[in-house]
């Protein structure tokens, strides 16, 4: 079988070198190219994974146009997913988004459309929907081990994302710090702030977990940082008709979760109708608790297999057979999340209550 080939275009988030990482290790993929307007932040990529000059671009018609891939990774800023969508779609390939889907679900249905008129796949990539702990729950809900899901309790976030770069290699604070006036994370027009950054992570998994399932309101209060235009800390309350669920994103965490966990831990606790899981990022256990086991019991995670250890893995076989993507990639289950995700944002602006957008 031919390899498939990918490019890499816009490099706005760092996350771009840890896919590139994942397609340069995949026996079936070949870097045929990456492209971004600014040369020198694509430097990195090139050298970590020997890309020759010939494949490297600034134009992304070109790109394409030379390359012909099979698929293309995107990692725009959040406000511009849509305008990249567009832009690449035309050319016939298969897509895989950098989370979060979307700055808006009238962007989402967009690139909904635009990958839709082609044929081919698009997939968004959550990187908590490949740690183990969180697909160990998914497991435990499908087996009915906790009953039927009625509530969800999310808290995720780091020091802020400024203060690491691709493959979480650390800068130091006075660095991170002066980074903020130029970066589109903290810039209100290109979707930053850490309601956009991480909420989507939350309510996508979470409705993975209410297994499809929507609320009928969300409510939602962001803190105002002084001298900033995003949130650093948001809150979210979601009433299901089954109950309510939380989801809280935070940039300025104690420590970063992948460091040392901090406290709160990040990850989620689910609750059932017959029993409850902790599960939370990086961590090699679970604690699930049980009506049989009231008490609580502490089980290893699950060790992740091909294809279901990372979206390139993932996405690379649903392409060579056809079968369904891992369930928070996919559009529709994505779709649910960015629902939630407008209606805190309208709801954190009106501060109310607010039905949940359709």
């Amino acid at each position: 079988m031919s390899k498939l080939k990918v490019v890499g275009i816009n490099f706005d988030h760092m996350h771009m070198g840890d896919l590139l990482r994942m397609a340069h290790e995949h026996p079936d993929v070949e870097i045929a190219g990456i492209c971004d307007e600014q040369p020198e932040r694509m430097v990195a990529a090139a050298r970590n994974f020997a890309i020759p000059a010939e494949r490297i671009f600034t134009d992304y018609r070109r790109c394409l146009e030379t390359t012909q891939p099979d698929f293309v990774i995107l990692c725009p800023a959040t406000a511009t997913h849509g305008l990249w969508v567009e832009r690449v779609a035309p050319f016939d390939v298969h897509i895989l988004v950098e989370k979060p889907f979307a700055a808006s679900l009238a962007e989402a249905d967009r690139m909904i459309a635009a990958v839709a008129a082609t044929g081919k796949q698009m997939v968004i990539n959550w990187p908590l929907a490949w740690y183990p702990p969180h697909v160990t729950s998914k497991r435990l809900i499908d087996e009915g081990v906790i009953g039927q899901v009625i509530e969800v309790h999310y808290y995720d976030g780091n020091r802020g994302p400024l203060y690491h770069v691709a493959d979480k290699v650390e800068v130091t604070p006075e660095t991170a710090a002066a980074r903020k006036a130029e970066s589109w994370f903290y810039r209100r027009d290109q979707g930053g702030g850490s309601l956009l950054d991480y909420l989507g992570y939350g309510v996508t998994l979470g409705t993975w977990y209410h297994g499809g399932d929507k609320p009928i309101e969300v409510m939602t209060m962001v803190d105002e940082p002084p001298g900033l235009e995003v949130d650093e800390h948001s809150i979210t309350l979601a009433r299901y008709a089954k109950g309510l669920s939380k989801f809280e994103t935070r940039w300025g965490t104690f420590t970063d979760p992948w460091t040392h966990q901090p406290q709160p831990k990040c990850g989620f606790v689910i609750v059932g109708t017959e029993g409850t899981i902790s599960s939370y990022d990086y961590e090699t256990t679970l604690r699930v608790q049980t009506r049989a086991n009231p008490a609580g019991e502490v089980m290893p995670v699950d060790v992740l297999q091909p294809p279901f250890q990372n979206p390139i893995q993932n996405f690379v076989h649903s392409l060579q057979t056809g079968a369904p993507v891992h369930g928070p990639l996919s559009p529709a289950i994505c779709r649910i999340g960015q629902q939630i995700v407008d209606t805190a944002v309208l709801s954190a602006r009106e501060r109310r209550a607010v039905p949940l957008i359709e």
